[in-house]
């Protein structure tokens, strides 16, 4: 094995080992409202499921480079809400246009052909064309810390208050969300992306 100790590696270094090889990671593409009424759009990859008692989602936003908190981070502590979608292969070229880095007073929907729908209990709206989406409020919020105090992520755990589902991909008889009609792209390292790809199955041992 290749051996590197942690505190000998740059933080570029470690990103890139850690963006490397915990693939592929979902993506979370997350709408927020800010207090001026410009709404925000963008992508996360760390991203995941919490809990199988509450349905809560946790994203770990990065800081920026000079230490200040991303808007997406800064909305949703502000009015802890947000609209978190998936994204299918046809949205990629979309979602790719929405990490853009822009000034906080301009929306990132106005870099796409997105279309926005009126959410049922959040403020932040809903983007009409991903196929799964889920209304959230803020459950709490943890700032990751380096050992000198300074924040280096927004960890934000959220619960969802609504669940959204194109009847294209979901089996209404049985209650079933069809995965492999959803056709949801990955995030790898880089610039790379991928599709879900071959599956199988597992019986799990009792």
């Amino acid at each position: 094995m290749i051996h590197f100790e942690a505190s000998e590696l740059s933080t570029k270094q470690q990103y890139k080992f850690i963006s490397g090889s915990i693939i592929p990671r979902p993506i979370a593409w997350v709408t927020s409202l800010a207090d001026n009424g410009i709404v925000n759009l963008a992508p996360f990859s760390f991203f995941s499921g919490l809990s199988n008692q509450l349905p809560l989602l946790s994203l770990a936003i990065l800081r920026n480079q000079d230490g200040t908190m991303k808007d997406t981070a800064s909305n949703i502590l502000n009015n802890g809400q947000a609209v978190v979608h998936t994204i299918s292969e046809s949205l990629a070229e979309q979602m790719n246009l929405t990490a853009a880095s822009v000034d906080s007073d301009t929306s990132e929907l106005n870099l796409t052909s997105l279309k926005t729908t009126p959410s049922v209990t959040v403020t932040p709206p809903s983007l009409v064309e991903p196929l799964i989406r889920f209304e959230t409020n803020l459950f709490q919020y943890v700032p990751i810390e380096k050992n000198d105090g300074i924040i280096i992520t927004d960890l934000l755990i959220l619960q969802i208050t609504d669940f959204f589902f194109n009847p294209s991909v979901f089996d209404q008889e049985k209650n079933y969300i069809l995965n492999h009609k959803l056709n949801l792209i990955g995030r790898l390292a880089g610039n790379e992306y991928t599709l879900l790809g071959k599956t199988f199955s597992l019986t799990r041992p009792k």
